[in-house]
């Protein structure tokens, strides 16, 4: 068992204070524990902050993509565009509606799907495609509005993978999810994520209908609106009334709900949103500013000209040859001095399931990307003093 030292410095942490625990506690006491009030408030408050008509909370973020793709109609026969450098779950979401996945080359310098990629990843599909799944990498996004002009001349539904991304702003004004260029913005609220709420997940979208469908396929698809019935008479009463425990099921759905006690959370940390972002950025520039000595080693991920980033990530890409130490080596190091690191991601198309089903790609931005990348730790409760002592190790590390 590994024991982490008191002073350790993940990646990411989760913050939560007293209003939060207090939040959870009144739901403990007062119920309901699951389908009561805070599921619908929480929603209003998501959707408005995010500036989108519908919000749809659920189990988590793999969740989210799955009724995002479902409400999307992505099903047998169909193919959807995923960017190689991503989580498990954007992808696997796709192949959880019976489509299949074509992925798009990134940007080296940023991780992100460009708009050349995604005509390529367009050609070489293998079917038709009908959406595409921008993945808006370590909380920033670009070239939206060339994607989505792409997108609708060539009939894609676009599904935006938001999950880094809650807090961030697009520079054409907006954010991510308000539905501006996505059809459907999916988010997580992982306790690494922008706000906590232990596992969850949000869609947003701006059609009142797609919402209702995902909130049907959250819950069993367990239809209770007579005027929605297929068979209206099963449910009458004697009285011509309705019967009050009657429903119908017309469809194949799941459980993927969020309980009350979950979105009092989330309710209570969606308040410190602006507070935690902006920390973050902070955070962000002075690594920026610290980085500087190490240059002839690494770089930070590029920022992204159309997005201001909420830095759910601070990634940076390490030359390692120069370094003369691989990857893991420095990470190790790192792990002694109490300072942890990951690796986000090795391409999704490398995975042995993916290689199986459409053979080994050649990507080579995604290749080069994921050669170099290593995140550093960053959440809010960072103190510039912790900024320092990360810079320190690394140098050490790279033999500064």
């Amino acid at each position: 068992m590994i024991v982490l030292a008191d002073n350790f410095l993940p990646y990411g942490r989760h913050f939560i204070d007293d209003a939060d625990i207090a939040a959870v506690v009144d739901v403990l006491q007062n119920g309901p524990l699951t389908a009561g009030p805070k599921v619908e408030a929480f929603e209003t408050a998501f959707a408005q902050k995010i500036g989108a008509k519908e919000a749809v909370v659920c189990a988590n973020g793999t969740a989210a993509l799955h009724l995002a793709c479902l409400a999307a109609g992505l099903g047998e026969g169909d193919v959807a565009i995923v960017p190689a450098i991503t989580f498990l779950a954007t992808a696997n979401a796709v192949r959880m509606t019976g489509a299949e996945v074509c992925f798009a080359d990134v940007d080296p310098q940023t991780g992100l799907m460009t708009p050349e990629t995604l005509a390529d990843a367009q050609k070489r599909a293998q079917g038709k495609v009908k959406a595409v799944l921008p993945v808006h990498m370590n909380g920033q996004s670009e070239h939206m509005a060339s994607i989505a002009t792409f997108a609708c001349e060539n009939e894609l539904t676009i599904i935006a993978d938001c999950c880094h991304a809650l807090g961030a702003d697009y520079t054409e004004g907006g954010k991510p999810g308000d539905g501006a260029f996505e059809a459907y913005g999916t988010f997580s609220l992982h306790p690494v994520k922008s706000i906590a709420m232990g596992e969850g997940g949000v869609v947003t979208s701006n059609s009142s209908e797609k919402a209702h469908m995902m909130r049907q396929l959250r819950g069993h698809a367990m239809e209770k609106d007579p005027a929605q019935w297929a068979d209206a008479s099963a449910g009458t009463a004697a009285d011509g009334g309705t019967n009050p425990w009657y429903y119908e099921m017309q469809m194949l759905a799941y459980n993927y709900r969020a309980t009350d006690i979950q979105c009092a959370l989330g309710l209570s940390q969606l308040a410190k949103l602006d507070d935690f972002v902006q920390r973050r950025r902070i955070i962000a520039t002075l690594y920026d500013d610290r980085l500087e000595r190490l240059s002839n080693r690494l770089q930070p991920v590029r920022r992204s000209v159309d997005c201001q980033s909420a830095w759910h990530l601070y990634p940076v890409l390490i030359d390692f040859d120069v370094v003369g130490k691989d990857r893991a080596c420095v990470m190790k190091l790192l792990m002694d001095r109490g300072i942890g690191t990951q690796v986000h991601y090795a391409p999704v198309s490398n995975q042995p399931y993916y290689v199986e089903r459409y053979g080994r790609q050649h990507l080579p931005g995604a290749e080069r990307y994921y050669q170099s990348v290593l995140s550093l730790p960053i959440f809010p409760s960072m103190t510039e003093e912790d900024v320092e002592r990360v810079v320190e190790a690394l140098a050490d590390c790279l033999n500064d």
